[in-house]
């Protein structure tokens, strides 16, 4: 294995790159490369060896045919018999898609997301933290995720989604709360929450059709944060929140935390988890 290959796909994790990784599993008589050998592939570019060849060139071709498709896929041939290499050996190949880390906007420095940040950051996102306030917004109250050191709705007016992104409102001031969520529904992004109670749901429904916001626009926004879970504490709440972004990460359906109806009073809700004012 090239010295370079780890330093490649650090790299190219760090470039959000969606790339396949290619692993020597299993060998059997003579094979160019032994198990553990590996090769990175991406749709343009290929870093390492699992030893050339036509396997080499066959293992290619489906790593970027999984690009399209995702997932995972195990290559199995005979090396003479099959492809007409002279080693006259078998080789097994796992193929796995990696994709880049979800990003997570997390707007507000607060209680609950200086431990939802860290929750977050530990189950795989790439967690960016909104607050203009120097002595909240720190490397020591958020030392795994990274700052931006700016007022939170401007952040949120100029930031621009690709529609996988996720996204928590989680501010010290409900105005502030609004002019986000506003700018938010606007955008395309896979997750939107934001912390709150029921009565602040009501309100936020009600402000938000005023401006003319959508009823199922509105409901895009899960509020108040997080599964049922009976949590509490900040730390409690951040579970939560972080156990319903990996669900709707996974494909998991979870309850709905708008129950949309057509009556004067608008959606009505889901019994909530624990909730902030």
């Amino acid at each position: 294995m090239p010295d370079d290959l780890w330093e490649v796909i650090v790299r190219w994790r760090h470039e959000r790159r969606r790339f396949v990784l290619a692993t020597v599993i299993e060998t059997r008589g003579f094979t160019p490369r032994g198990p553990g050998a590996k090769m990175a592939i991406d749709a343009r570019e290929t870093i390492g060896t699992i030893g050339g060849g036509a396997i080499e060139a066959e293992a290619i071709r489906e790593a970027r045919a999984l690009l399209e498709r995702g997932g995972t896929a195990t290559l199995r041939r005979h090396l003479t018999r099959e492809l007409g290499m002279c080693c006259g050996g078998e080789m097994a190949v796992f193929l796995e898609v990696l994709e880049p880390a979800p990003v997570l906007v997390v707007f507000g420095a607060g209680h609950i997301a200086k431990p939802l940040a860290a929750v977050a950051a530990g189950c795989g996102f790439d967690v960016t933290v909104v607050d203009e306030r120097a002595d909240w917004a720190t490397e020591e109250r958020f030392p795994t995720v990274r700052l931006e050191p700016r007022a939170p709705e401007s952040f949120a007016r100029e930031w621009r989604t690709s529609g996988e992104e996720f996204a928590v409102i989680a501010t010290h001031d409900h105005a502030l709360d609004q002019q986000i969520v506003q700018h938010l529904l606007e955008r395309p992004l896979k997750f939107l929450g934001m912390i709150g109670s029921v009565p602040k749901q009501r309100k936020f429904m009600l402000r938000l059709k005023a401006r003319g916001f959508a009823e199922e626009a509105i409901a895009r926004m899960h509020t108040p944060l997080g599964l049922a879970i009976g949590a509490d504490t900040p730390e409690e709440i951040a579970v939560s929140a972080v156990a319903q972004m990996i669900a709707v990460r996974r494909g998991v359906s979870v309850a709905p935390d708008w129950l949309l109806s057509t009556a004067a009073g608008g959606p009505s809700r889901r019994p909530a988890p624990a909730e902030r004012p």
